[in-house]
């Protein structure tokens, strides 16, 4: 009788939240339904407007009002079109077709078509506006008015509150037909195992189940089918997003949500060795400039988001005027979002850590661009305690035994291990932003096994790929004795797992206000052209590099050359603007690389060069991002032909940055945004023909074509950016750290009472 009684008084409620479920429910339906309805139709009339704009180019001027109409009447035969106006770039109407309501003028069409809901009652009924460019080049482009039927949705909300209330009616039968017989065969089962998880023991056993090293989560037998149904979920979740979009998007405020989520307002901690800003004093004082860093590109978003502390090395001639005297200095200028943390080095230690172990060290060492690494044992010995210098400074900002450390890149693989020395319970996330060797190749250095064990004392490692994951757990089970477990992607040394894992890096998305800021694609032509002074009619080819040989610049420079000589037609026509930011000149092999880029140019100048015609114009100094920009929206092509690269973001820059989905991207498939970007022209740099060929295909390729492609790389991009980059890493760290926690405060209950119980 006691259960029935429970049952009874569990059904009751359930039965009436879910008639109140359903009367809420149904309004926020039809809401729903009518906003997937009018985002249809408007994807439909941009389908249509695009092939009557098609058609409409093609009408000779002196019969294009006859043709017109007959062209529009031929549209509107579609059952569910009821009118379609063409209007000019003054909204005056041109012509429309029969249906096409007279009282309905131009202007007021163009404002209903802005509002949220383009939807306008008539006598013959409801109707959605759409309001398209004729020319999408032109800012002063004729427009056309298309008036879809708005009855197929009405009709179709009806039935959807009608299968809704039938759903919802047989769904609380269910419910509560389960809930009987459950209740009646298991009423002692279920009490008992209520007052476990009020014990918490129903709470605990789950999330240390999921741990690398804990008890498994399923049975032996079907842990691999557990596992490979998981990465097929996160696979079909990846393939969701790119196809539909996410239903939240990534961005900073999203970010923030996850870190009180998450994360709880932990602490959370970057070290870099480049600074996100520099105070450089000039003639006129003292400014502060940001440098063109991809790392700094990536992270620095992050941070604005999260706030919190970077730790740098501190570059700037006037960087020690601009601290407090801890050394800190709120950053950016203007928003003061976090704070920055500056490490000063000697030049001996900048020599040794930076250009010698990190830069003729590791940096060859991790490209395969073919240039032999050099180890020095004086090099290594300043890198070791740079190295020691910065976990000593993270250990100093933690406000916390566990702050959620991120270490940044090839200068700080030795700091996780000594970091979490002093703090052991930290969660600290390594992300490689360069890319990691096999394991034979990794094995040149003389201190690989003190690398490795240094990257393990991370909690989780990134990479840009599961490629270079691959190779670095192979490298792992070559060098050192560690346990391996491929199946959760952990590797467990001296006891202490690491999560390894892929987070592709990318950039955030253009906001509306910055896209504001930008001048229109044709400004950015005229403004470019003319301080080029390039001719009218030039195909622009764009590379934006620093000066690196790891970037491919002298095999791009070849394909340009081979572009001139095998197809004649370009010369005079086609050029190559080459931004080549300078770095890391004290270095021979650079100092070298950057002479020989300048002859070679000077070479295919003076070869195919005419009056002031040159084929490729190498701009080797900074450029702003608003210059970077311009340079963007003014291109035909954009070409990256990285010879080895982690990721490659100067891809993404340029995708971002053509809203007018204009433009080719030509990508080396040796960078990592290659396995994101398939719509690219995807080519082997090193092989002259085939990116020559792709040099030339882009700047033949109908705009049609170039729309299609870059609408779905701009899709990629804005999805899968910056945010949620940073947001799968954190996500991890904080389950990461419930378990621990978790798992701590289990161990330490487990201790009190066997000391409780010890006589």
């Amino acid at each position: 009788m006691k259960s029935i009684h429970l049952q009874i008084r569990f059904l009751v409620p359930l039965l009436v939240t879910l008639t109140v479920a359903a009367l809420l429910a149904l309004p926020l339906l039809d809401r729903m339904t009518l906003r997937w309805f009018s985002r249809d139709l408007s994807a439909r009339g941009s389908m249509v407007a695009k092939t009557l704009s098609l058609a409409i180019s093609d009408i000779e001027p002196n019969a294009k009002l006859d043709r017109l109409r007959g062209l529009l009447e031929r549209g509107v035969l579609d059952e569910r079109l009821v009118g379609i106006a063409l209007c000019s770039a003054t909204n005056e109407q041109i012509l429309s077709t029969k249906g096409f309501p007279t009282s309905l003028t131009c202007q007021e069409a163009r404002t209903i078509a802005r509002q949220q809901d383009p939807r306008l009652e008539l006598a013959s009924g409801a109707v959605h506006i759409g309001d398209f460019p004729v020319n999408t080049q032109q800012a002063d482009s004729d427009r056309l008015v298309l008036l879809h039927d708005l009855s197929l949705p009405d009709r179709r909300s009806i039935d959807t509150r009608r299968y809704m209330i039938i759903f919802i009616t047989l769904l609380g039968l269910a419910v509560a037909g389960i809930t009987m017989v459950v209740a009646q065969l298991s009423w002692r089962g279920w009490v008992s195992g209520m007052r476990a998880i009020m014990r918490g023991e129903g709470l605990v056993r789950p999330l240390l189940q999921t741990g690398g090293g804990g008890t498994d989560s399923a049975p032996p037998e079907l842990q691999p089918l557990e596992v490979e149904i998981r990465q097929h979920l996160r696979e079909l979740e990846d393939n969701l997003y790119r196809e539909h979009g996410p239903l939240t998007p990534w961005d900073p405020e999203r970010l923030r949500g996850l870190l009180r989520t998450q994360l709880r307002g932990d602490q959370v901690i970057v070290v870099s060795n480049r600074e996100p800003y520099i105070h450089l004093r000039g003639a006129d004082g003292i400014h502060v400039s940001r440098p063109a860093s991809g790392l700094v590109t990536a992270v620095e978003p992050v941070m604005r988001a999260c706030s919190g502390t970077w730790i740098a090395h501190g570059s700037g001639n006037a960087d020690q005027e601009t601290v407090d005297e801890h050394d800190r200095v709120a950053v950016p200028p203007d928003t003061k979002d976090y704070v920055l943390r500056r490490i000063w080095l000697t030049k001996e230690e900048e020599e040794g850590y930076y250009q010698g172990f990190a830069n003729e060290g590791l940096w060859p060492l991790c490209h395969v661009a073919h240039v032999r690494p050099v180890f020095r044992e004086s090099d290594w010995a300043q890198y070791r305690a740079v190295n020691q210098r910065f976990a000593d400074a993270v250990v100093a900002e933690a406000r916390s035994d566990d702050p959620v450390v991120l270490v940044q890149d090839y200068h700080f693989a030795l700091l996780p291990a000594m970091v979490r020395e002093k703090l052991p319970n930290a969660t600290i996330i390594t992300f490689w932003h360069i890319p990691w060797p096999n394991p034979e190749s990794f094995g040149i250095c003389p201190w690989r096994r003190e690398l490795l064990q240094g990257m393990l004392g991370s909690t989780i490692l990134g990479f840009h790929t599961r490629f270079h994951c691959k190779n670095f757990t192979e490298t792992v089970d070559r060098y050192l004795e560690a346990r391996i477990e491929h199946e959760h992607s952990t590797i467990s040394y001296q006891g202490e797992p690491t999560l390894v894992q892929s987070y592709p890096i990318s950039i955030a998305w253009p906001t509306d206000e910055e896209r504001v800021a930008w001048p229109a694609p044709t400004e950015a032509r005229r403004a470019v052209f003319e301080r080029l002074g390039l001719a009218e009619g030039t195909c622009l080819a764009v590379g934006v590099d620093r000066f690196d040989y790891t970037k491919g610049i002298l095999e791009r420079l070849h394909a340009v050359e081979r572009l001139l000589e095998k197809y004649p037609q370009w010369q005079g026509r086609f050029v190559l603007v080459q931004v080549a930011a300078p770095t890391r000149s004290a270095l021979d092999e650079y100092r070298e690389f950057q002479d020989r880029i300048h002859r070679v140019t000077d070479r295919i100048n003076l070869q195919y060069g005419q009056g002031s015609y040159k084929p490729v114009l190498l701009l080797a100094e900074h450029h702003d991002h608003a210059a970077l920009m311009e340079l963007y929206r003014a291109a035909d092509m954009c070409v990256v032909t990285s010879l080895h690269d982690g990721m490659n973001l100067v891809c993404k820059e340029f995708i971002a940055a053509r809203d007018d989905e204009q433009g080719v991207l030509i990508l080396s498939r040796f960078a990592g945004a290659a396995r994101e970007l398939p719509e690219a022209l995807v080519i082997n740099p090193y092989h002259v023909e085939e990116t020559t060929d792709a040099l030339h295909r882009a700047a033949t390729m109908p705009p049609q074509e170039q729309r299609e492609r870059m609408a779905s790389l701009r899709m990629t991009v804005r999805e899968f950016n910056v945010y949620r980059w940073a947001g799968r890493m954190l996500a991890d760290a904080g389950q990461w750290r419930l378990r621990e926690r978790i798992t701590r405060r289990v161990q330490r209950r487990s201790r009190e009472g066997s000391e409780a119980t010890t006589p």
